[in-house]
């Protein structure tokens, strides 16, 4: 090793240890209970068709991720999208959906799971009747939960045309709408 890059490991080190440190003393220093059918923060936000619920928040993580139970009503979803800063992870519940990931179309039912990297444009879409719920974990948080309460304001019905109604806001939290809602 090179004397310069011997003597500025210990510095980089330092930071990391220092960061790393930092991130700890921001993060709760007990466990969380949210009880089954509640929010996080007692929000109820009705989204597409669902019950959107956090269940672990940013706030809780220092934002590495955050969690979301939904309880879906209407068959459907969102429109084909692209998140440019966190992956997405679903896993069902009860129910059956579809799950589109780059090329691929997985069919998902309960106790199934599925896995979109960030900037890979993927949708997913409710196609069971009745009930159905999926937990969805992105990581890190980003403004998720920001937008979610976005788009709770919008109603709680699925939009019509929602790849021209919501591009904006989509764009405003780091995502992109590349295509329509999966058809099945």
């Amino acid at each position: 090793m090179k004397r310069r890059l011997f003597l500025q490991f210990p510095l980089v080190a330092s930071a990391l240890m220092t960061t790393a440190q930092t991130t700890q003393k921001n993060r709760p220093r007990k466990g969380i209970k949210v009880e089954k059918g509640k929010d996080r923060f007692q929000e109820e936000l009705l989204i597409m068709g669902g019950q959107f619920d956090c269940k672990i928040s940013a706030k809780d993580t220092n934002g590495d991720l955050c969690v979301y139970d939904t309880i879906r009503q209407e068959k459907g979803g969102p429109a084909l999208h692209i998140h440019h800063h966190q992956d997405e992870w679903f896993y069902i519940i009860k129910g059956e959906f579809i799950v589109k990931v780059g090329e691929e179309t997985l069919n998902l039912k309960a106790g199934d799971s599925a896995f979109a990297p960030r900037t890979i444009a993927h949708a997913f879409a409710k196609t069971s009747e009745g009930e159905a719920q999926m937990l969805v974990l992105f990581q890190p948080a980003g403004s998720m939960e920001d937008f979610f309460k976005e788009m709770a304001k919008l109603g709680k019905n699925i939009p019509k045309n929602q790849a021209e109604v919501l591009k904006e806001l989509w764009k405003t939290h780091g995502m992109e709408v590349v295509g329509p809602p999966l058809k099945f």
